[in-house]
Formats: C-alpha cells, structure tokens, sequence
C-alpha cells in the first residue's frame, strides 16, 4: 500500500476519533443541566469517598519513600537538607497529582466500564433509549461531574498525607528536628504550587471519567467485550493522564 496514503487514512481515522470523544465530553458535560443531586451525590460517593483510602495510603508511602531517595542522594552534594522543601514541591506539583489520577483510574475507570458496559451487552441502554430517555445524562454527566470535583480534593488530601509521610521520615529515620522540618516545607511551599496541582487533578479526574464512560458505553460482545472495555479504559486513563500531565506542566511552569 502506498505509505503516504496509509499514514492519510490513519491521520483521518484519528481526527475522526478524536471528534467522536470530544462531542461524547461535551454532550456528558452538558447534560448536567438541569441537575439532578441524587445521582450526582451518588457518584460523588462511589468516585472521591471510596477512593480516599488507596490515594491516601499511596501519597503517605510515596513521601516517605520520597524523603528517603532525597536524603540519601543529597548527601552526595551536601543538600540534604532540602530534603522538606522538595518533598513539599513533589508532592503538591506533580507526585500527588499523577500518582492520585493513576490510582483513581485504576479503581474507577475501570468500575465506570464494567458497570456500563454490563449494561450496553445486556441491553439496559437501549432499554432507556426506548423509553425516550438519554442515557449520556441519566450515565454519563453525573459521573464525568463527580470525578472532576472529587480529584482534585484527593490530590489536595494526598499532598497533605504525603508531606506528613515525609516528615514522619525525616523526624523518626534521618534525624530532622520536627518544628524546623515542617517550617522549611512552608517556607519554600508557594500557593502556586498547590493551585496547579488541584487544576491537574481536575483534568485528570475528567479523562478518568471520560475513558470508562467512553469504553463503557461502546463495549460489545458479550463479557468478553465487558473485559476488553475495562481494560482499554484503564489504559487509556493512565495514558491520557500522563499525557495531559506533561502538556499541563509546560503551560504551568
């Protein structure tokens, strides 16, 4: 095949996916109006709530793991001391943002997709579309709404637990005084940093959404589909995130 015209039907194919997705967003994102609370509640529980424990538990170890990695090859320019100030800055820019998003895509993302697809392979949706009901804002709104409000407070409690993992470290295993630890996290800590990580939260929390309702509502095939879509919806998660973490750090900083 000629490989000019190849590389042109693969451009085309993914323009035309790429437009899919984005009207899908809008459509979810719109059909928020009029809003409906029990269902926006209901997910708000099910994405930030349940997802409290394992985003903190992986920014606490993340920090304390952080702090020791810092301290140890610090030393070997005599800068071990910047070990609360770096902790600080990770977490807030870019460890409790990413990390939380991967967390949350692998226990929602993937919860999003079986549920809707369950529900696509059983028919339920065209059950809802008969009776003249819009399964994007009865499906698909309240959950892309509930993950970007949910994330970011996960990513701000994460970057709370994480510098707390590091200063247990850094007082108990490397020997820093407690009082003058926190203050040098304070000190070198600005809003701006905090501010852009709860921004990257939102995003990645809509890209988590997004990919699980997306697979989700297009899964078919049996339960075989179901599995496929699940997995394909955690993969594109994580990817989406890591990607929209790069462009977002180069807009920011």
């Amino acid at each position: 095949m000629n490989p000019v015209r190849l590389i042109g039907r693969l451009v085309i194919a993914l323009t035309r996916q790429t437009g899919r997705v984005a009207i899908f967003a809008g459509r979810g994102l719109a059909g928020i109006v009029p809003l409906q609370p029990d269902l926006l509640l209901r997910q708000i529980m099910q994405i930030g709530w349940l997802s409290l424990p394992v985003v903190g538990l992986t920014a606490l170890f993340t920090g304390a793991a952080l702090a020791l990695q810092l301290h140890s090859g610090g030393q070997r320019f005599q800068a071990g001391d910047v070990v609360p100030a770096v902790v600080a800055i990770g977490m807030a820019r870019e460890l409790g943002p990413v990390l939380g998003g991967l967390m949350v895509a692998a226990r929602v993302a993937s919860s999003i997709a079986a549920e809707l697809g369950t529900m696509r392979v059983s028919e339920q949706i065209d059950a809802l579309v008969t009776l003249s009901t819009d399964p994007i804002r009865w499906l698909v709104s309240p959950r892309l709404w509930a993950a970007a409000l949910t994330v970011p407070l996960l990513v701000g409690v994460g970057d709370i637990i994480g510098i707390m993992g590091g200063w247990l470290v850094g007082v108990n295993v490397l020997g820093f005084n407690s009082a003058a630890y926190l203050s040098n996290s304070w000190a070198y800590l600005e809003s701006w940093d905090v501010v852009s990580g709860l921004i990257k939260g939102a995003v990645f929390g809509l890209i988590v959404a997004l990919s699980g309702c997306w697979f989700g509502m297009h899964a078919g095939g049996g339960a075989a589909g179901v599995g496929r879509a699940t997995t394909n919806a955690v993969v594109g998660a994580s990817i989406g995130i890591l990607a929209a973490n790069f462009i977002l750090t180069g807009l920011f900083f």
